[in-house]
């Protein structure tokens, strides 16, 4: 009977094999993840040192300041706002957070900040167009920009305003947390502001009941209500009172300046006072005598 060859157990041997492996693999790996967090470490420390690096150096501090669009806003008031009137690093500037700074000021309707180059800062300024004073019962006066929007209250002895028209008669309302003023009388009102070449309105009247009536500067001699441009202050200046309803407000105004040329042609003796133009079908022109009017005046 032959002797059965006791063989070699090779499953057990790959085994022990693939354990050295598996241990092989997760020391690399251990060591792998540990030179990844030193990598990231020093690399993190390496840009803090740069960061801090740069913040410190003078070669980065703000040295010119280019402001554009100042108006009524002076540069002191931009640079007291956003803080550029102290020593500061271009860096740590955050253009938006200045823009935002600058926005609250009452007469900037917008801002723009940049960085350029190294060292110097560029900023836009777009100030408010000012169009009327707007009177309220039991409030401050306010300031209305070109789009009808109220920017902010007016300050005779601050603000040189004199020339602009006072609206009284419109209220305003809260709209998304935003006071505004709006409706049909008010858009009246806007309507009338818009047009061109008619004369200096000095009020600006609106009635829900009866409509908008004016007040508009008549200086002699002129043609059309418009100032001639050497007359003085102290020349003869009237107001006249006009009522122009609720539509139509170019036409009609159109027709108060052919009436004024026509009374200057034909009547010269005669003044007028007020004009009724509420319907363009019935036009009512209130005269005076020249020379009363004159006496009245002391001249």
């Amino acid at each position: 009977m032959a002797t059965k060859k006791i063989t070699q157990n090779r499953y057990k041997a790959q085994g022990k094999k693939s354990w050295k492996l598996k241990t092989s693999f997760a020391g690399k790996a251990l060591w792998g993840k540990i030179f990844l967090v030193l990598f990231v470490g020093a690399m993190s420390l390496g840009c803090i040192y740069m960061h801090d690096a740069v913040l410190q150096s003078p070669l980065f501090d703000v040295k010119t300041i280019m402001i554009d669009g100042l108006d009524r806003v002076t540069r002191d008031e931009v640079l007291a706002r956003t803080g550029l009137d102290k020593p500061g690093n271009i860096f740590e500037l955050q253009p938006a957070m200045l823009e935002k700074k600058l926005n609250t000021h009452p007469w900037i309707r917008m801002a723009t900040v940049k960085r350029q180059l190294l060292s110097t800062i560029s900023i836009k300024i777009e100030e408010q167009e000012p169009l009327a004073i707007v009177t309220i019962e039991n409030l401050a006066d306010i300031v209305i920009n070109a789009q009808g929007a109220p920017f902010k209250e007016y300050e005779p002895a601050k603000d040189d305003l004199k020339e602009l028209p006072v609206i009284s008669g419109v209220d305003l309302s809260l709209s998304n947390s935003t006071y505004l003023f709006e409706g049909d009388l008010f858009n009246a009102v806007m309507e009338i502001l818009r047009i061109k070449g008619f004369g200096q309105i000095q009020t600006i009247l609106g009635d829900e009941n009866t409509g908008i009536l004016i007040n508009i500067l008549n200086t002699y001699p002129n043609t059309g209500f418009t100032k001639n441009s050497d007359q003085t202050e102290s020349e003869n200046k009237t107001v006249i009172p006009i009522k122009l309803g609720f539509d139509g407000f170019e036409k009609k105004l159109a027709r108060a300046r052919q009436i004024q040329r026509y009374m200057e042609t034909n009547y010269p003796d005669k003044t007028i006072s007020a004009i009724d133009l509420f319907s363009l079908e019935k036009v009512f022109v209130t005269t005076e005598d020249a020379a009363q009017h004159t006496i009245e005046k002391g001249v």
